[in-house]
This record gives structure tokens, sequence and C-alpha cells, in this order.
């Protein structure tokens, strides 16, 4: 098992590719933290799925990553020097790519059955499943390459504390040390 991460945690970014478990992770160490926790899909994706403009999502996240604690999740290059620069702990779900697959295939057709709501009034339908820019063919265009230009993302943020968690029970048997863990 990993090294916890050094305690107190105050500014935790959680990394993974699409359908890793980043939001779920996050949500749970956020929880346990008691500190506010932000989802970067939220601030990107408008209604009607349109990209929120760069200046926009960046001042999200310069907003959101100025306070003393936090915890969140994303890979968004395009404000990476934002929120990694402010981070002071990286959790990189760093599992395989048929462990996602079917994670992101079985999440995505939960929340077509239940017609749940993402962001800004989104939801995932057969459109968003299949089409050629949907998010299985996103998985598959980025997931390996992703995978591995991570470490040299991470190497860029020398003051980041890493935990790089390779399957799901792995980060499971993580979470649950760290919640019987002191939390300063």
């Amino acid at each position: 098992m990993p090294a916890l991460l050094p305690l107190p945690l105050h500014r935790v970014l959680v990394i993974g590719t699409t359908g890793s478990g980043k939001t779920t992770l996050a949500r749970q160490l956020a929880a346990h933290l008691n500190v506010p926790h932000a989802e970067q899909d939220a601030w990107n994706h408008l209604p009607d799925w349109q990209e929120a403009p760069l200046a926009e999502f960046r001042a999200q996240v310069e907003r959101f990553t100025a306070q003393e604690a936090w915890v969140m999740d994303g890979n968004y290059s395009k404000a990476q020097d934002i929120g990694w620069a402010r981070a002071d702990n990286v959790v990189w779900l760093d599992y395989s790519g048929w462990v996602v697959f079917w994670q992101l295939l079985r999440r995505t057709l939960r929340r077509m059955a239940s017609d749940e709501e993402l962001w800004n009034g989104n939801r995932e339908d057969w459109r968003t499943l299949l089409k050629k820019d949907g998010i299985l063919a996103w998985f598959f265009r980025t997931h390996w390459r992703n995978r591995r230009r991570m470490p040299q993302k991470i190497a860029a943020y020398p003051h980041l504390q890493v935990v790089r968690l390779s399957s799901p029970s792995e980060c499971g048997r993580w979470l649950r040390a760290l919640q019987v863990g002191p939390v300063g």
C-alpha cells in the first residue's frame, strides 16, 4: 500500500483518466477532511455540453484554489498552472485501461438509466455515449496517452506530495487507512 499523505492535508488534487473515479474519491476525501470539494467538469461543461470560455474556467479554478483548504478533481491542462501550483498533495488514480473502461461504461449506463443530471442541466444519453467525440471515444483516445504523460506533469511540480494508487481496491484500502488516522 502506498504511504499515507502527510498530515495535515490542506489542498488536495485528485487526478486520473476519464472514468477512473476522481470525483467519487475527491468527494469522500473532502467529506473526511471537512473541506470544500470542486469538480472541474462542472466548470467546463456549460448547458448543452458547451465548453466554458477559457477565461471563465480559469477564473473558477483561481477562486476555488485561493481558499486555505480544498479537494479538487480534474486533469484540465488549461488551468493546471493554477491548481497544481496551489495544491500540496496529489492523489493519482492510475488504473489499467480495462478497469477504467468497465467503470466508465457502468457509470455512464447507470446515469443514462436514471436520467441523472451531471452539471448545468447536462445528462448522458446514447449520443454522449456513442458519438465520435463521446465519452467512450474520448476514453480510447486519451487513456493510455494520459497515463504515459502523467509522471512528467507531476514532475513539473516538485513541491507536490504524491500518492499513486493502481487499483480501486488499493484506493479503498488507502482511504480506509486515512480515515482511521489522525487528521490535523
